[in-house]
C-alpha cells in the first residue's frame, strides 16, 4: 500500500476519519496521527500483522503489549475487561484525556485503555466497531515526536496513513499510564496528567 499523506484541517476532521477507517481496515494497516499528547501510531485491534508492524517499526519487543484507544470505555466490558471499581471510578473521572488505565480482564490477563481527547480520533473511533491498538510513533528509547516529520524519521516512513495535524505544541509528553488492577492505584509512568489530588 502506498503512503497516503493528509494535511489535517478543522474542515477536513470527518473525511480523514472515513480515510483512516479505510486504511485500518486494510489487513496489516498502520497510521501515523496527532494526539492530544504526542504523535502515535494506531491500527486495528486484533490485527496481528499489524501489530508486528508497529513493533518492527519501533524496534520494540514484542512482549510490551499495545494499549487501546476507545471511544466508550464501558463498551470493554463486552471484550472481558473489568470495570467495577478503580478502572471504573477513574475512567468516569478522567475520560476523555491523557491517562492510560491499566484493568483487569476475565481471562487473568490486563489490559491498558484510554479514550483520547481528541477530536480526529473521537470521529474516527465513531465509525467503527473495533477499538484501536496505539502507542506512541517514536523508535524504542527515542523522544515522543511532537510532529508526523520527526515521527516519520525515526520510523523510516513504514506507515500506510499520516495524518499531518501540524507540531504538537506545549508539554510533548505521553499519557499517564496507571495499574488499577489492585485496591490503590499504582502509576506506572508520568505523563501529561498528574495524579497528585487523586492518591
Amino acid at each position: 500500500m502506498r503512503m497516503k499523506k493528509i494535511k489535517l484541517t478543522p474542515e477536513n476532521i470527518d473525511s480523514t476519519a472515513e480515510e483512516l477507517k479505510n486504511v485500518l481496515l486494510q489487513p496489516g494497516g498502520v497510521a501515523l496521527v496527532p494526539t492530544e499528547t504526542v504523535y502515535g501510531l494506531i491500527a486495528r485491534a486484533g490485527d496481528e500483522k499489524a501489530f508486528q508492524r508497529i513493533y518492527e517499526l519501533k524496534h520494540r519487543n514484542s512482549l510490551k503489549r499495545l494499549g487501546w484507544f476507545v471511544g466508550n470505555w464501558r463498551k470493554l466490558s463486552d471484550y472481558g475487561v473489568e470495570l467495577a471499581g478503580l478502572p471504573e471510578k477513574l475512567a468516569e473521572k478522567y475520560c476523555p484525556g491523557p491517562l492510560t488505565i491499566i484493568a483487569p480482564c476475565k481471562d487473568g490477563s490486563t489490559l491498558g485503555f484510554r479514550v483520547p481527547d481528541n477530536e480526529l480520533l473521537l470521529s474516527l473511533l465513531d465509525k467503527i466497531d473495533f477499538p484501536l491498538v496505539q502507542t506512541s510513533a517514536n523508535a524504542s528509547g527515542l523522544p515522543d515526536a511532537s510532529d508526523c516529520q520527526e515521527a516519520l524519521e525515526q520510523l523510516d516512513g513504514g506507515v500506510d496513513c499520516v495524518v499531518d495535524g501540524g507540531k504538537i505544541t506545549g508539554l510533548v509528553a505521553g499519557s499517564t499510564v496507571v495499574d488499577a488492577t489492585g485496591d490503590k492505584i499504582k502509576i506506572l509512568r508520568q505523563g501529561i496528567l498528574n495524579l497528585d489530588n487523586w492518591l
